[in-house]
């Protein structure tokens, strides 16, 4: 099992968001869109987190660039699956069911948002995973 990356802070999630959304970027680029979110901070921190985001391997850098652009290396997706993973460890025994079922209990879904649950969930039924007992499949 391969080790999981470290966790990324607030401060540094709202640097990944702006990556996300904006693409790579240099310190002053990312400053700018942090500014237009509220979050005013100095040069050297903005410089600061997107450091310690490469560090810990969110984040990747073109050096032989001046300056260097700094871009996501990691999808929102692929960090979201990795955290879900860690709760579902944490809370729930490595087991996703309860995740799931609080997540579906407390949210309201569209006929479309539904279709892809469907969608998913018949899929992962196709790759060889068991439905749970007394369960047929709806269609």
């Amino acid at each position: 099992m391969p080790a999981r990356k470290p966790g990324v802070s607030d401060t540094e999630m709202d640097v990944l968001k702006v990556l996300w959304e904006h693409g790579p970027g240099t310190v002053r680029e990312v400053d700018a869109q942090l500014r237009k979110h509220g979050r005013e901070w100095a040069y050297t921190t903005v410089l600061t987190l997107l450091q310690r985001l490469q560090a810990k391997g969110y984040v990747q850098t073109e050096k032989s660039r001046v300056p260097h652009v700094f871009q996501a290396c990691v999808s929102r997706e692929a960090l979201l699956e990795d955290r879900l993973k860690a709760l579902a460890d944490e809370l729930a025994g490595g087991t996703a069911t309860p995740l799931l079922h609080a997540l579906v209990t407390g949210n309201r879904f569209t006929s479309e948002e539904i279709d892809q649950l469907r969608s998913l969930l018949d899929a992962a039924e196709e790759k060889g995973l068991p439905r749970p007992p007394g369960r047929k499949k709806k269609r």
